[in-house]
């Protein structure tokens, strides 16, 4: 049993629906919002085939390619402005939920770790970490701090536990700081969310 405000979401634990367009599946790790509404999301996306993304208005979203050669974002409306492109050497990117964009897979199947946040509500960042021995996450009060673990392993010894890859740990508590440590190896997601 976690403590209260620490939980694990294991990968298998994720809510997976296909894309409208049938041209990929969503894994989705963790949502938080109301009457659907989305305040933020992370989820693991499979992309299969070049299509259209989906839109979000309202939302700003940064991606992080996870395997594959990569794929490149553009706006069917024009054709002069330059591709967002997301490779294994780039692996980020960011850009706006609302606009419509076409993407085009380098070569092949991608798989990809996706945060959405409503900017009104909330501030996001993201960092792609290396792992290499001991380290500690803090979570003030109100924060969502996020530990997606994309290879390797990581104990939390604090918890008795270990997160595998595709293994998320979540923290946030309203009113308490929070605090974790973690030996690790590997490469993760942190993600702080205020």
């Amino acid at each position: 049993m976690t403590p209260h405000g620490i939980a694990i979401i294991r990968r298998h634990q994720a809510r997976t629906q296909p894309w409208r367009n049938g041209g990929g599946i969503t894994h989705e790790i963790l949502s938080h919002g109301h009457d659907e509404q989305i305040l933020w999301r992370i989820s693991i996306a499979e992309i299969a085939r070049d299509g259209a993304f989906s839109r979000f208005p309202g939302l700003l979203r940064e991606q992080v390619l996870l395997t594959g050669a990569g794929f490149c974002l553009h706006s069917p409306s024009s054709t002069a402005a330059t591709p967002l492109c997301s490779t294994p050497e780039q692996p980020q990117l960011a850009f706006d939920g609302e606009t419509a964009l076409e993407c085009r897979l380098l070569d092949g199947h991608v798989t990809v770790f996706n945060l959405m946040w409503a900017p009104h509500v909330c501030t996001a960042r993201l960092w792609r970490r290396p792992l290499v021995g001991a380290s500690s996450l803090f979570a003030a009060p109100n924060e969502h701090w996020l530990f997606h673990l994309i290879c390797g392993s990581a104990q939390l010894p604090d918890l008795d536990t270990t997160l595998s890859p595709g293994d998320t740990l979540h923290m946030h508590s309203p009113h308490e700081r929070l605090h974790q440590r973690i030996e690790a190896s590997g490469s993760a997601i942190v993600i702080r969310i205020t």
